[in-house]
């Protein structure tokens, strides 16, 4: 059976990823493959020391993605761990203490977009002639505060406000630097270019992927960060040849 997907010809072009347009049944095995991937681990306990091996999820989709939100700032930092690892005792307190530190800037960016999704935001946000009290400064701040944990502080916001914060790690962000053009405030203002450009792409990726999976609806900033992510960590491949077998599985 040939997947709608397959059928529509539509393709991605996100110069993020590369100069190479990106063909949404294979970025949607992609995710697939990042929603299901597991891999083999070496596990041993007390009741057997001589250890075993055990499948376990490859990514991070079922400790981040599939868990529900978040219900305070405990429960923030946990599902920020369950993306980036575990902390040490004061690694957990400076993120715990960074959420109540970019808190008021957060709140800011939730009024200013007044209930607007990322990608439906107008280029001046992202503009550092239209500051201050933009979308794209606030953003800028709140990373420029986040401490020295910033990928589980921003992966905590994320999951809070998926459809605004996005989340963006030391090696996403180096990807879209060489894109910022002048004017930009932030590599935010990459992301948002990306999205707009992309949006009927990602809005029939989006269907495709709760077509397949049924734990977790990603918007498109989120799978923009799941595809940069996959791609700068040279894991795309890999989660493309995870995610086939569950798409043929599930088309019969």
């Amino acid at each position: 059976m040939t997947s709608g997907a397959e059928r529509t010809g539509i393709v991605l072009r996100l110069p993020g990823l590369g100069p190479e347009a990106v063909p949404l049944d294979h970025a949607l095995a992609a995710v697939v493959g990042y929603a299901r991937g597991r891999r083999w681990l070496r596990f041993r306990s007390p009741g057997r020391p001589e250890g075993r091996w055990v499948q376990v999820p490859a990514y991070g989709w079922a400790r981040f993605d599939a868990r529900p939100g978040s219900t305070g700032l405990d429960a923030d930092v946990l599902v920020a761990e369950g993306l980036h690892g575990r902390l040490d005792r004061s690694g957990w307190h400076e993120v715990h203490d960074a959420l109540v530190r970019v808190g008021p800037l957060v709140d800011a960016a939730c009024s200013r977009a007044a209930g607007r999704p990322f990608h439906a935001l107008p280029a001046a946000e992202f503009s550092v002639l239209d500051e201050p009290g933009t979308v794209g400064a606030l953003l800028r701040r709140l990373g420029d505060d986040a401490g020295p944990h910033a990928g589980h502080v921003l992966a905590a916001l994320h999951h809070r406000h998926p459809g605004l914060v996005p989340h963006l790690t030391p090696t996403t962000r180096r990807a879209l630097l060489p894109h910022v053009e002048e004017g930009d405030s932030g590599v935010e203002a990459v992301v948002a270019r990306e999205l707009r450009a992309n949006d009927e792409a990602f809005a029939a990726l989006a269907a495709a992927v709760a077509a397949v999976l049924d734990d977790a609806r990603p918007g498109p900033l989120r799978l923009h960060d799941v595809l940069l992510w996959l791609t700068t960590t040279l894991r795309f491949a890999h989660a493309v040849e995870c995610g086939r077998p569950v798409l043929a599985a599930a088309r019969g």
